[in-house]
Formats: structure tokens, sequence, C-alpha cells
């Protein structure tokens, strides 16, 4: 009698091995082990520092006053504010006894928090004083009176039913609200063996974190990730860059988002590095804390990076520790990367591409790749992932060199969306690959290009527009720093191509225009750049349909916090000022 072999499992399976099977509480006490006077957490600006066995203390301390005052397994907790120490504090309280932690845009207003606070059925919500020009306190007596009339522990809000608790992250008291220092004293009352208790209720594959999505496209969505997501995604992040122990990575990315809690935070526990946050990014604090601490990595977007660059005492830093770091969320000029890898002896720099619902990251550079991958490409998937280039219109896989929708299956993709399973169904497909609504490529070497949007994609005359084109073409020009292309309807052709310019020192003129957008910064010493400048630039390079009909000069884009380019707002500043004939 033969036994049949069972195929072994290949990327993207649901069994197929991972790195780990624990949830991030057990995970890092085992991390704590190995070697408990290693420094975890370092803010340079004010000489707090944790180990990693001090901070271990410090959330099993907040994770019992969380129990005291009623969280349980399962339940919602959100966290409204900047990177200070203590989200950290609570993103690892809550991950070690199940509670789900609900991130918060710290930009957030009243109209954002009354949406977030209703849809995620949140049960308590912690919040700084204050943050740019958002109060927090404010909002919250304005969103829930009942905080200044009810007793803490006991709130009854009929607007927010769910909401029993508000904390102040923070020593200070305010009426209505627990702090961090009676959550920990409450907590002392609470045996350690309720730890233990409450991880019997949950598991790896349980909902850890819910990330609402940034809103460049649409309404936010609330994204559930898993402590097997995050955990795992972290770990393989970090092996792009070769992250070990001696690694110290400076993150000045923001933790509300994959960037700072995944691709920083979780990055750092799985390979026992050090983190060297900054709470709020500044060029010139990120280059002290590089060069006080010594850091060998440190992350960013673009434009981060060109403002490190660009300032007026770079000169002045050793940044001569620096190996390696990750740079994402839009490509990177290739002048730009130069710079990064000779000025910034970043010589081992990542690029990783992903989105929220795939915990973000499935594919990247290698630290190996020379620079014309890492401008040129996202590079290739990690190991343990699917990733398919599809024909959106038949569904076909797509071969190399030919464009379609980039698809990801695997371990990494989230849950779902927080009560919106048409959405999630229209996410991810009956084979399990989420789609990401991006188009692409891939190679013969398994590496992968963004080209553009599904989304994005414009629509004139019966062609289809590529805005990812026309910017890659605007780009080359020398006069310009930053391009980003749009489509606006039109009456006639559907939709018509315009150009946005932002020169960095402003430009006297405003001008905007019809569809598609090219949103241009111009460099210094340029500024009487013109719109006929760049046609006349854009004509011979590409098709005559594609050049943009009007070019508009722009102080600055709506950024997300994350900073990435609100389209959508691009869109109605140039319908409104085309609907007033300018």
């Amino acid at each position: 009698m033969t036994t049949e072999a069972i195929p072994a499992p290949v990327p993207g399976d649901p069994d197929y091995p991972l790195h780990s099977e624990k949830t991030i509480g057990r995970y890092f006490r085992d991390q704590v082990a190995v070697d408990p006077d290693h420094e975890f957490v370092v803010y340079p600006d004010r000489a707090l520092r944790w180990t990693y066995k001090e901070f271990d203390e410090r959330t099993d301390n907040l994770a019992r006053g969380l129990l005291a005052i009623g969280m349980r397994p399962g339940d919602h907790l959100g966290v409204w504010a900047r990177n200070i120490p203590d989200w950290l504090t609570f993103m690892y309280a809550t991950a070690k006894i199940g509670v789900v932690m609900v991130t918060v845009n710290p930009v957030y207003k009243s109209h954002e928090l009354d949406y977030v606070l209703k849809q995620s059925d949140m049960k308590a919500l912690c919040v700084i004083d204050a943050y740019r020009d958002v109060d927090y306190l404010q909002i919250i007596r304005e969103l829930v009176p009942e905080t200044l009339m009810q007793q803490r522990g006991y709130l009854e809000s009929e607007t927010y039913p769910h909401l029993k608790n508000i904390i102040y992250m923070g020593p200070e008291k305010h009426r209505g609200c627990y702090s961090v220092p009676e959550l920990v004293l409450l907590g002392s009352h609470v045996p350690e063996e309720a730890l233990a208790e409450a991880e019997t209720h949950f598991d790896n594959n349980d909902v850890v974190m819910m990330q609402y999505t940034s809103g460049t496209t649409g309404f936010p969505k609330g994204v559930m990730l898993t402590h097997r997501n995050i955990l795992n995604n972290g770990f393989y992040i970090g092996e792009g860059q070769k992250l070990g122990p001696d690694d110290r990575v400076t993150l000045p990315v923001p933790f509300f988002h994959c960037f700072g809690c995944v691709l920083g935070v979780m990055a750092n526990l799985t390979h026992r590095s050090t983190m060297i946050i900054v709470e709020e990014f500044d060029a010139g604090l990120v280059l002290q804390a590089v060069h006080k601490e010594r850091a060998t990595s440190v992350y960013g977007v673009p434009t981060m990076f060109i403002a490190e660059l660009n300032h007026p005492d770079f000169d002045t830093f050793d940044l001569s520790s620096l190996r390696t770091g990750i740079m994402a969320g839009s490509p990177c000029p290739p002048e730009t990367m130069r710079e990064v890898m000779d000025r910034m002896y970043m010589k081992e720099i990542t690029i990783c591409y992903g989105l929220t619902e795939t915990s973000p990251v499935f594919t990247q550079t290698s630290a190996d790749d020379d620079i014309e991958h890492k401008c040129e490409t996202v590079g290739r998937k990690h190991p343990p992932v699917d990733v398919r280039v599809i024909d959106p219109a038949d569904g076909r896989i797509c071969g190399p060199g030919e464009p379609g929708e980039l698809c990801c299956k695997g371990y990494n993709v989230m849950k779902g969306y927080y009560k919106m399973p048409e959405e999630t169904a229209r996410a991810i497909d009956a084979d399990g690959y989420l789609h990401s609504g991006d188009l692409g490529t891939v190679d013969e070497d398994g590496y992968y290009r963004v080209t553009g949007r599904i989304k994005d994609m414009i629509i004139r005359g019966g062609e289809n527009i590529s805005p990812a084109e026309i910017e890659n073409c605007i780009i080359e020009m020398p006069e310009v720093d930053e391009v980003k292309v749009i489509g606006i309807p039109a009456e006639v052709l559907q939709e018509e191509i315009a150009a946005c310019i932002i020169p960095k020192e402003g430009i006297p003129d405003p001008k905007l225009g019809e569809l598609v957008g090219a949103f241009v910064r111009v460099r210094p010493g340029y500024e009487d750049m013109t719109e006929d400048d760049v046609r006349a630039f854009a004509i011979p390079r590409i098709a005559r349909y594609k050049v943009p009909k009007r070019v508009f000069f722009v102080d600055d884009f709506p950024m997300t916090p994350s900073m990435k380019v609100q389209k959508f707002k691009l869109r109605e500043m140039a319908e409104e000022l085309v609907r007033a004939g300018k």
C-alpha cells in the first residue's frame, strides 16, 4: 500500500510556516527573557530610556489597571495622541490582555472623532490635552458632555452607548477622566494572575489593532489586524533591513499608522533592536537623534529625507553610524536616493510597499539591491506571501511586464473591515487575494513596479490615462521638485488633463486648472517657470492627449498625517476653481 505524498504548503497558504505563532504579549516576554537589560525605547529629547524589562513591568502594571476599570479581551480602546511614550505603553498593555487598540489619527477633529467613536464601538478612549490646532479635551467635552457630570467608570452616553471610560494620557487630573498614574495604582490591587487568566481568552488569530484607512480615496474603514498579522510582518520587514540587537532605529513616523507601529515597533521587537523616538517630525531633531544616539537606521517618506538633506546644519551632524532604514509612501527621485545613500551613509536603505489591509508590507527591496531597483521598483515579495498581477477586466494572471492590479494572499491579509462585510468582500476575492487598487507589473526577476492606481485612472475621449505616467514625465524637468496628477470631470471628453505646480518659496499668481492635475513643487531659483514651459517639455515626451491642458501652481499639497497626498482634495480644489472660471 502506497501513501500519497501531502503537498508542502506554498507561499500564501494559511498553513505556510511563519516566524511566530505567539501573541504579541507572549513574544515580548520571551524577548525580555533573552536580554532584560537591553534598551528598547529611547526618547533622546527628554532622556527617557526603558529597557526591555522596565517596559515589560510598566505595561504589565498598566494592563492590570485596564482590567481594574472593566476592560476585557475583545473590548475596543482608542488612542488619540501623537508619538508620546504612553502610546507605546498602551499598545503593549492592550495586546497583553486581548483588548483591541483603535489607532486614532492625531489631527482628527470633532467630526472625524465622532465617526470613529461610533463606528468602532469604542469602550475607552485615551487622549492627550492638545496637538497642533486640535484641543482634544474641548472636543471630548463637546461630544461627551456627560464626562463633566458623571462619575469615572460609570459613563453613560446616549450618543456613544459603548463608551464607558475616558483616560488622560498624563499625570494631570481632569474631570471625568482617569489619569495614567491612577490606572497604575488601581492595577496594583489586581493580582498578577489576572494577566495570565486574560490570555486564556484570546490567541494570535484574534484582532489586536484596528486602524482606519487614511482617507485618500474615500470614507475611513476600520482595518482589523491580528497578532499574527503584524508580529510576523514586522519580522520580515526587519529581515529586509538585516536588523539585529545592535541596531538603533530612529522613528520620526506616526505610530497611529502602520509605518510607525508595524514597520517600526514590531520590526524592532522581533529583532530585539532599540527604538529611538522622535515625537513629531522635525528634520533637525531627527539628525540630532541619529548623531546623539549613534543610530544605525532611520525611517521616513521621501519628503522627510529631502528635508533632512536640505537642513542648514546638515554638515554639523555625524551620521556615519547609519547603515539602513526604510523609505516608503511614494517613489524616491534617483538624485535624492543617491544623496541618502552617500551623504547619509544609508547604503542598505530599503523600499517597502503595501497597504494597511496587508499589515502593511508585502514587497520590499533588499539591503543589497542597486539604486535603480530602489528607485524604480518596490522590490520583491516577502517569502510567506503570494503576489499576483491580475487583469482587472477579466481576472487573468498577467505575465512579466504586463500591467494589471497588484494582489496579495497570505498571513498578512487583514481579518476584514470592521462592520463592513460588503466592503470586505469587495477587497478580498473568493480565492483570498486582497486587491490593492494599485496598478503595476512584475519583471522576470520578480521585482514589482507600481505604475498607477485604478481609481486614479483618467478616462479622456475613450482613452485610459495613467496619472503616474504623466507624473514620471514632468518630474524629469530640472525645475520640478514634486508633481501630482489628478483627473477632473469635463463636459465633452469626460476628463481633461491639468497640472498643478507647487513652488518651495511660493509663486505670486497661483493658477489652477482642469483635469489631469499635475501638482509640481518647483525648485528654488525656478519660480518663474510657466505652464507653457511644462507643456513644451511634455509634448515631445508623451502622447498629445496626455499633455496637461492647464498647469496649476499652488503653495502646498493637502496631506494625510502619514504624508500621503490627498488626491480627492486636489480634485475638489480644481473643480471649485474651474467652476469659478479661474
